[in-house]
């Protein structure tokens, strides 16, 4: 047996070569869909450099030098969903994303399909866990439309912490917008410091009010561009991912695949933006209506 010093981690190995982050990666085990010289893994497998990694049956290439950390900022748009396919052939996160040679995007926590707003994308599995584990405390922030009435006692409440399925969540900052007082719908700012599955939606609804619009603007220091249009991503120059680096305590990035400033938008930039966004959900929408009629056709 190989020494324990020698080895690590599955799910780590698999992250650190841009299969996907820890999370998915230990599912994936336990779905039985990862495995080790040929026999199927389970959770807590250790592997050493020599071994074979396969995932669907296909070999995972082990690179010998680690890649330059790369990040995009995207704006995700309603509608959208937080896999890398859909069976029913539904627009993804992943669909516009360019591609990355010998590598993968690995999406930075998820936003239900009625959130928009900020998600970040990386290729580097240890970035990426480590800005999800909940350890780290990284703070989100989101603008929130809310139908009901809120009242002052709902707002201390929730800051104070509020029991869900799933255990006690709390914000830990609200802001309240200035609204028209006849007005059904009011915006907040709010702030967590963790990504449990619809944690925001959730801690609203426990107060009797439900959101009818859902925007992250923030993820650790890092703001949603304010010019960046829906379903547009831009990536990341050195000292921004760096940013992001240091927050969750991991050593600077030297090298980069972008020039400084080249995350800039301008008006020109914009429009390009714009219209590839639109051509693409175009061919998207034409693409489902030729499956839908060859499915009718085979009836």
């Amino acid at each position: 047996m190989t020494d324990s010093q020698e080895t690590e981690k599955l799910q780590k190995v698999l992250a650190n070569n841009g299969v996907g982050s820890r999370r998915e990666m230990e599912r994936w085990i336990e779905e039985g869909r990862i495995s080790v010289n040929g026999k199927v893994a389970t959770l807590g497998d250790r592997v050493a450099p020599t071994d074979q990694l396969r995932v669907d049956g296909q070999v995972v290439s082990r690179n010998k030098e680690k890649s330059a950390c790369r990040v995009l900022m995207y704006n995700k748009p309603e509608g959208e969903l937080c896999s890398r396919n859909d069976p029913e052939g539904r627009a993804t996160v992943f669909d516009r994303l360019p591609i990355i040679q010998n590598d993968r995007w690995i999406a930075v926590g998820r936003l239900d399909i009625n959130t928009s707003g900020l998600l970040f994308f990386t290729n580097d599995g240890e970035l990426a866990n480590r800005l999800m584990h909940p350890r780290h405390e990284i703070e989100r922030e989101y603008a929130v439309r809310v139908f009901g009435e809120v009242t002052p006692a709902m707002l201390r409440t929730l800051q104070k912490g509020v029991e869900l399925e799933d255990g006690v969540a709390k914000f830990t900052n609200i802001h309240v917008r200035p609204t028209d007082d006849e007005s059904l719908n009011q915006w907040f700012d709010v702030t967590l410091s963790e990504g449990r599955n619809r944690e925001v939606r959730r801690l609203w609804e426990s107060q009797g009010v439900q959101v009818s619009r859902l925007i992250r603007v923030r993820y650790g220091n890092l703001e949603l561009q304010k010019r960046l249009p829906q379903g547009a991503w831009i990536e990341l120059d050195l000292a921004r991912v760096n940013e992001l680096r240091k927050v969750v305590q991991l050593p600077k990035e030297t090298e980069s695949n972008i020039k400084t400033k080249e995350d800039k938008l301008d008006h020109a930039r914009i429009s390009r933006m714009r219209r590839s966004v639109k051509k693409h959900k175009l061919n998207k929408a034409g693409h489902s209506r030729r499956n839908v009629a060859s499915s009718r056709n085979k009836r």
